[in-house]
């Protein structure tokens, strides 16, 4: 019996790779702010189950510790997918960059805004006064939004940056040198690897929007569809197994990106925060939301973060969407239940 199983898995197994052969690949160039993580576990998942080699496609992950602007990698055609955010794609899209956004990765906000878990701080107007803390100054602009949607502004704190380090930003908040610190989830499992627990206070109307988007050039979106569709395709099926089988995504990073789990409860923490901002909330997997982009630039723009609003369908395209989620749900449950069955 025992062997019919291994057998029965092994078959599963052979079934769901199927790589084309290396001369007919199709490389992916893409760069986003951590190559292979957690955080973006699609990606990982869907390479340990074979799903981007089945669909033909490479992956090249581009040097994301640059301080040259995602897009421009996008524009030059470096790159085929850069993931930015909203603040990146409409001063892009204003700045005359001819990109489409064509994919959310995620559709809740990785940033926010983190104190002691015993501090006495509930809200972010509780802060006015204080001193708050920027893992970079990038996290300026979200610490502006958060002001001023409980009607401060930045100047009602003094900013300092922190810089990634864990231990320094560890130091910072337990030490009192900052009320809370403004960041996002890596930031957070640094903290907890440091015994710092941390409880975010962001306010609720920053937490569903989209972030980590992939855009692409427009001049490439018809020549290079049926990559583009595959890639897209793979990543869905890589978040999908997020929803039914989380076991085997962790699993699957153990053993791709084995640094953050050296920890095993800061990797699991981390997979929990990941899992809460990759999975959808919208019907189809990585779908564009009008409303959202629509109703969020009011706030980016009283924050300064954007001088003007656009229109969000000069930029939204869901060309990719609907082939992004053709695929067999159950075939890949069973995939991944199989894989787990033999990596255990």
């Amino acid at each position: 019996m025992k062997m019919f199983k291994a057998l029965t898995v092994s078959a599963l197994l052979a079934a769901t790779a199927l790589p084309v052969a290396a001369q007919d690949m199709t490389t992916v160039n893409m760069i986003n702010p951590l190559p292979r993580s957690t955080n973006f576990f699609p990606l990982v998942v869907g390479e340990a189950l074979g799903y981007f080699a089945e669909e033909g496609i490479e992956v090249n992950l581009l040097p994301s510790d640059t301080s040259i602007p995602y897009v421009a990698f996008v524009q030059n055609g470096q790159a085929d997918l850069a993931m930015l955010d909203p603040v990146e794609t409409i001063n892009a899209v204003l700045a005359g960059a001819n990109i489409n956004t064509v994919y959310e990765v995620m559709q809740n906000a990785p940033e926010a805004i983190g104190v002691l878990d015993t501090s006495a701080y509930d809200s972010v107007d509780d802060l006015v006064g204080t001193t708050v803390g920027l893992v970079s100054d990038r996290d300026r602009a979200f610490l502006q939004a958060a002001l001023d949607a409980v009607g401060k502004s930045i100047d009602d704190v003094e900013t300092v940056v922190l810089g990634e380090s864990g231990p320094t930003l560890a130091a910072a908040i337990r030490d009192g040198q900052v009320s809370a610190i403004s960041g996002a989830a890596p930031d957070w499992i640094a903290l907890n690897a440091n015994g710092i627990n941390v409880r975010l206070i962001t306010p609720e109307e920053l937490l569903a929007s989209p972030a980590n988007t992939f855009a692409a050039s427009v001049d490439m979106i018809e020549g290079k569809r049926a990559a583009m569709e595959g890639f897209l395709r793979a990543w869905s099926k890589g978040m999908y197994v997020a929803k039914v089988n989380p076991e085997m995504v962790a699993q699957a990073l153990r053993k791709g990106v084995p640094a953050e789990w050296e920890n095993e409860a800061a990797g699991q923490l981390f997979l929990d925060m990941s899992i809460g901002m990759n999975v959808s909330t919208t019907e189809r997997l990585g779908d564009l939301q009008t409303g959202v982009w629509t109703a969020l630039q009011p706030r980016l723009l009283s924050s300064g973060a954007i001088p003007q609003e656009v229109d969000v369908t000069s930029f939204l395209n869901d060309t990719y969407i609907a082939a992004a989620n053709d695929f067999d749900r159950a075939e890949v449950e069973a995939e991944a239940a199989a894989w787990l069955e033999a990596n255990k």
